[in-house]
């Protein structure tokens, strides 16, 4: 069969932009996602826990919270003193996929497919029903707490959760079956009430972008090896493999904190990899983030195709 080659043409410009559309949906989402986890605090001259607990919560009560998540009751107490790291609970949230139960939830998110009762009732479901393919689950924090002499299940439920009555689904969650609890059991408490502040949410944001950073080493590991991988992302662009392109900038937008020289020339490729593609929105964007993150940048007629140029300029209008 023979095809027309503007139509062949049309074709894979479509399959690239819908390709390029997904690359930008899903950095857009890992990057501005604002639900909320775990996160750390840095204690500083002046802190309290109490005080750190207002501050994310709003509620000095959670300094409970605070205390049981970092062992700060172990050995007859530890106080806080600047400089220590402190893990502050938080919820985090997990998108369901297809054919995914609540037990299976359960067992990847919370560390047992019997826990999937408490995951449930956490999102207002039930175990027996199936979670609607793409919801978005909140993920109870397991808070650690390790029982000293007067501890029981019952007093645990009631610090933790408000509520005596709910011994039994500590006991279920933790398959303790009933047993007494022996100083230094650790009992896992599932804590849905984790609401935020706005300087929590603030800290929580922060804290998830600088895990990106540092998820495959520190920041200065993950700026070499993207400067390392730069030369390939411009030979992608000047060998016309523009997908490939588009995919390796992304990556490297997504990997971490960048100097502003690499952030400069990643959007200057994409400049042209959008212009190539007919995404002139993107290219725009991108131009504009170029001349901001580079000083010395120019529109300079010689080293810039006319596309290009156009595309730079309708960002300046």
């Amino acid at each position: 069969m023979k095809v027309h080659a503007g139509a062949y043409e049309c074709t894979i410009r479509a399959m690239w932009k819908r390709t390029i559309s997904a690359f930008i949906t899903c950095f857009a989402v890992s990057l501005f996602a604002p639900h909320a986890r775990a996160f750390t605090h840095i204690v500083r001259k002046g802190d309290t826990l109490a005080s750190i607990a207002e501050r994310y919560y709003g509620r000095i009560q959670h300094e409970k919270l605070l205390v049981a998540a970092n062992a700060l009751d172990a050995q007859g107490g530890t106080a806080i003193v600047p400089g220590m790291r402190l893990e502050v609970p938080g919820l985090s949230h997990r998108r369901v996929r297809r054919g995914e139960t609540w037990a299976m939830l359960a067992d990847e998110l919370l560390g047992g497919p019997a826990r999937a009762d408490v995951l449930a009732m956490a999102n207002g479901s039930s175990p027996w029903l199936l979670p609607e393919d793409g919801a978005q689950i909140v993920v109870p924090y397991n808070l650690p707490v390790i029982v000293t002499g007067s501890d029981t299940i019952v007093t645990i439920a009631f610090k933790f959760l408000g509520d005596s009555t709910k011994a039994w689904v500590l006991d279920h969650y933790n398959g303790f079956k009933g047993k007494r609890l022996a100083r230094g059991d650790v009992v896992l408490v599932p804590v849905t009430d984790l609401a935020l502040t706005d300087a929590g949410r603030k800290a929580a944001a922060e804290a998830a972008s600088m895990s990106c950073s540092e998820a495959g080493g520190d920041t200065r590991q993950v700026q070499l090896k993207v400067s390392a991988e730069l030369p390939n992302l411009i030979a992608e662009v000047r060998g016309g493999r523009y997908v490939d392109a588009a995919r390796r900038a992304h990556r490297f937008l997504a990997s971490g904190t960048l100097t502003n020289p690499q952030l400069a020339r990643i959007h200057r490729q994409l400049l042209e990899v959008y212009v190539a593609l007919d995404a002139p929105g993107l290219a725009t964007a991108s131009c504009v983030e170029w001349m901001k993150l580079d000083p010395d940048a120019r529109l300079d007629p010689v080293q810039l195709s006319p596309k290009l140029i156009m595309a730079c300029r309708r960002g300046a209008k």
